[in-house]
């Protein structure tokens, strides 16, 4: 509050002064010589050639032609400073979307605008801005500022903010088709050799997979009396499937160890049944380290899409200081996400001694002697992986609305207004398959003989058909088609936004410093913003009664509105004296009253010094706030699918440091040696939390330093270079502490206040059923931490400079990123463990310490040809477990194949040229060399992020990406 205060009076002061001169005689000044001025991302106050006190970098539409990516977050992935989020890439907890992730900070905290203008939440089950909306070949340009921007645009600008700028006053017709695809020789050893010693099949050496095709039609044309624009837009884009079973590094799922083997899930095919496994029509012992099923082949590397987009910008000058604008968007987006087959999950159930579909010997061996052929009810442990039936698959469609009515203007030379409404919706459907219905699993595992001689449940359920899980090749078309229900989920998201703003230039009135010749820039506005979120399952999803579904999906419904009041100023201080060419201040205040937080201050003061035209240093510090969203705040508890490990499961009897580990989870949860050895270890890492929504949250808060320069040498025309060094804060950040990190706590520590979260169920297990869980709900945890240096620089030149006349231009672009901290407290008073330059299962997605991108570009004087050749690195990473700190430490988790993730390097070509004077033709190939992705076993493999052995989000993971793009003027 005393910072608040400060801020405040300072800014107060600092306008009086500037002020004084009126006070003392009122007159106005010439105007000053005539700038370009623009609005950057960051501000709402035009700036002067494209000036920013906060670090921007920024993407071409050049850039995306060459980069030849018809998805979006493909072109901002590609930036050293977003981290890996939802995609195309994901297909186990996929949500359908694709999101930014600012500085490793989370999706939540990255704001994305159209247009200075907020995105509606793109999915009732994950509501951050879906970058499906945006269609790639309208796009002018990218502005990404990463130095916070809380105090301008609201909400969620912690990590800063992705602002498309839209293509508008188009005259003409543009067509443009692109084509694209991925090729890849499969010859990873690693992947050979796993492969082969467990028999599994292997893709052929050449594939070529993956194809998209994307249509694009812009008309536009300006109003006769030139006045006015209407640009109008469509867009088709369609994207092929590619299953991890095409790529060697992917057709099984790898174990972590000394070297790669084929892994997989204990759910397998043939049945488990209790600790035997069916071999024929007989049991045999199970091996619970072989008798496992490859659950990666199914699964989607790549997820088939489907995208139109819709829309169109209109704008018309009415009076001199009135202008009317509108814009309408639209989306449908229709994607499939499909992992391995489903089927009885491991859990126990109850098999009757008679059961007819097994042999007399079985009935032995599974029930003893005494109870063989009786109806006694035998309670085991059964797993049988539904191979007829195919894999599951999610279903997804989203279809976006965005519509924006205003009115802009200039009130005079000094003054303008822009005021506007903008509604937003996007309604969510999916549909699940290939699930069954765990109620009807038991029905069906409990089979008699009738009069007739036929075999029947003994249910009395209608349309119960027995399911042989007993001999290989059993099953049944009937069986299936009882056991296997569909599920299906909707829900929409909403947004309102109704904004008034006015920009000023008050040096005409005499507002300025004494020292400076420009006047001080304001600007102020109010905004009203109501967003609203519904999520419903049916009865089946709702209460979990699916197999294999991950758990409950339990309604959402829920709402907030906030009002705001904002202001900016922008003061130079001295201007063009002995040491001093520029020196400016930049203040910001945001006042926010949120129905749900109640109310937040947010604030920003940055300085900007350049001494001589060719050198400008700047620092700011901005304070942010984050208040929680509708699922945060209202989700309803369920239990989930939520972490990737069990430091008491699978321990080993024969091994000295398992019995140790063994003897601590006695301790913690009050079992013999003997039960803790008992507890199985799930293969597929994947293990549950009860999970759900806090409405008593508080709003996080942020505070984020930069502080750098921009150097412009006069001696090399054409080269600018900016360094800027950033630290961002974010105290009581919302998420829950992590099932995981609670087992370690509790496991390493005896911290019962840890161990009073966990619950095991009758088996001691955290996954064999619903009843064994850890509980994680959402809270305001700790605080977020990461510093760095950002790195910029641009060069474009005649090549007459280097004795090259007639030969073109030739342009370098680079942008680079050195992590230095990504520091997480887990809970308050806790010390914080850092992730930069580590993954795994608490780190997650890789945070490498390093990356960047550079490309160079030669444009020839010939039939408008350019070649881009692009060159982009991410730096090596250590497995977590390695760390030497002791929340991240941990031995069992130091495998030899997982202890580092090598750096990547991928050159990127293309090349555009004009074919006949008529055509505009792109073509490139993108990862030229077919790098693999560094891959990485099972055990720091964490669901959903890492898909097929590797981080597809991170890397490359398809191979090499080609693409051919023809496009028309008329």
């Amino acid at each position: 509050m005393a910072r608040n205060t400060y801020l405040l009076s300072a800014s107060a002061l600092v306008i009086a002064m500037m002020a004084a001169p009126v006070l003392a005689q009122a007159q106005t000044t010439d105007d000053p010589a005539a700038v370009e001025e623009v609005v950057v991302t960051g501000s709402r106050i035009p700036q002067p050639n494209m000036q920013s006190i906060s670090p921007v970098t920024q993407i071409t539409s050049q850039d995306i032609k060459a980069q030849g990516v018809t998805r979006v977050e493909d072109m901002i992935n590609a930036l050293p400073q977003a981290f890996a989020a939802q995609g195309a890439n994901i297909s186990n907890g996929a949500t359908g979307t694709a999101t930014v992730n600012l500085r490793g900070l989370g999706t939540s905290r990255t704001l994305v605008l159209i247009d200075g203008r907020r995105m509606t939440p793109g999915s009732p089950v994950a509501p951050a801005a879906d970058l499906n909306f945006i269609p790639s070949s309208l796009v002018s340009r990218v502005e990404v500022n990463t130095g916070g921007a809380s105090a301008v645009y609201g909400s969620d600008a912690v990590a800063g903010v992705v602002n498309f700028i839209m293509q508008r006053d188009f005259e003409g017709v543009k067509l443009d088709a692109q084509y694209s695809g991925y090729q890849h020789h499969n010859e990873d050893v690693n992947a050979k050799n796993a492969n082969n010693a467990k028999g599994f099949s292997l893709p052929d050496g050449t594939v070529w997979d993956g194809e998209a095709s994307e249509f694009s039609l812009t008309i536009g044309a300006n109003s006769p009396d030139g006045k006015g624009n209407v640009t109008a837009y469509a867009t088709y884009r369609e994207v092929a499937s590619v299953l991890q079973g095409n790529r060697d590094y992917s057709a099984c799922t790898f174990n972590s160890g000394s070297v790669f083997t084929c892994g997989g899930s204990g759910t397998s095919d043939p049945a488990r049944v209790g600790s035997f496994v069916v071999d024929g029509n007989t049991f045999r012992a199970r091996n619970a380290a072989t008798d496992v099923y490859n659950y990666g082949p199914t699964n989607y590397y790549q997820r088939p899409d489907k995208r139109v987009t819709l829309g169109a910008f209109a704008h018309y000058e009415v009076k001199p200081w009135l202008e009317a604008y509108t814009d309408l968007m639209f989306m449908d987006d229709h994607t499939v996400a499909q992992i391995a087959p489903g089927g009885i999950f491991a859990g126990t159930y109850q098999i009757n001694c008679d059961n007819p579909l097994m042999t007399s010997a079985q009935q032995v061996q599974l029930c003893g002697t005494t109870d063989a052929g009786t109806s006694t009810l035998k309670s085991v442990t059964v797993a049988r992986r539904n191979t007829e039936g195919g894999g599951r698959q999610s279903d997804i469609r989203h279809t976006s609305y965005r519509a924006v009515v205003g009115a802009r203007g200039d009130l005079d030379k000094n003054w303008s207004y822009d005021t506007y409404f903008q509604y937003g919706t996007t309604i969510y459907t999916q549909s699940t398959t290939g699930y069954f219905l765990t109620s009807r699993i038991q029905n069906a595992l409990i089979a008699t003989t009738d009069a007739n001689g036929n075999v029947v449940c003994k249910s009395s359920d209608a349309g119960c058909v027995p399911y042989n899980i007993f001999s290989e090749g059993g099953v049944t078309q009937a069986a299936l088609d009882y056991l296997t229900v569909d599920g299906s989920e909707k829900g929409t998201t909403s947004q309102h936004v109704l904004n008034f703003s006015i920009t000023g230039l008050l040096g005409d009135y005499g507002v300025r410093s004494p020292l400076a010749e420009d006047g001080v820039g304001v600007a102020a506005g109010v905004e009203y913003r109501r967003e609203s979120l519904t999520y419903q399952a049916d009865y089946l999803l709702t209460e979990g009664l699916l197999s294999g579904t991950g758990g409950a999906s339990p309604a959402v419904n829920g709402s907030f509105n906030v009002a705001e009041l904002y202001g900016e100023a922008r003061v130079p201080l001295v201007q063009n004296a002995p040491l001093v060419k520029d020196l400016q201040l930049e203040l910001g205040y945001r006042y926010s009253d949120y129905s749900t937080v109640g109310s937040t201050n947010t604030y920003k003061i940055g300085a900007d010094y350049s001494p001589i035209d060719d050198l400008r240093f700047r620092a700011s510090y901005n304070r942010a706030v984050r208040a929680p969203n509708v699922i945060e705040l209202y989700a309803a508890n369920a239990v989930q699918l939520d972490g990737s490990t069990d430091p008491c499961a699978g321990l080993d009897s024969t091994d000295p440091d398992d019995m140790a580990t063994a003897a601590k989870c006695a301790t913690a949860f009050g079992l013999t040696t003997a039960q803790v050895l008992a507890i199985e270890d799930n293969t597929a890492s994947q293990y549950n939390g009860l999970t759900g929504g806090n409405p008593d949250l508080k709003p996080e808060t942020s505070d984020t330093y930069t502080v750098g320069f921009v150097a412009r040498p006069s001696v090399v025309p054409g080269l600018s270079l900016s360094v800027d060094y950033f630290h961002i804060k974010v105290k009581d950040y919302i998420s829950t502490v992590g099932a995981d990190l609670i087992l370690q706590r509790c496991v390493d520590n005896n911290d019962q206040a840890f161990c009073s979260l966990v619950h095991r169920d009758s088996n001691n297990s955290l996954y064999l059923s619903s009843d064994g869980y850890v509980t994680d709900l959402t809270m305001n945890t700790g605080s977020l931490e990461t510093s760095g240096v950002d790195f910029n620089l641009n060069y474009s030149t005649d090549l007459d400079t280097f004795g090259l006349g007639g030969w073109g231009r030739g342009s370098v672009n680079f942008v680079g990123t050195w992590l230095d901290t990504l520091k997480t407290q887990p809970l308050p008073g806790d010390a914080a463990y850092d992730c930069a330059g580590y993954y795994g299962t608490i780190c997650g997605t890789p945070s490498p310490e390093w990356r960047h991108k550079l490309r160079t570009t030669w444009t020839t004087p010939w039939s408008d040809l350019s070649i881009s050749a692009q060159w982009r690195y991410i730096a090596g990473i250590d497995l977590d477990a390695t760390s030497d700190d002791p929340q991240l430490n941990n031995e069992d988790l130091q495998y030899a194949t997982d202890l580092r993730l090598k750096s990547r390097s991928y050159i990127d070509l293309s090349a555009s040229f004009s074919l006949r004077d008529v055509y505009k033709m792109n073509i490139g190939v993108n990862n030229l060399f077919d790098i693999d992705p560094p891959l990485v076993g099972g055990s720091n493999c964490p669901s959903g992020s890492c898909n097929g052995n590797t981080y597809s989000q991170v890397y490359d993971t398809l191979g090499r990406y080609g693409f051919v793009r023809i496009s028309r003027e008329f």
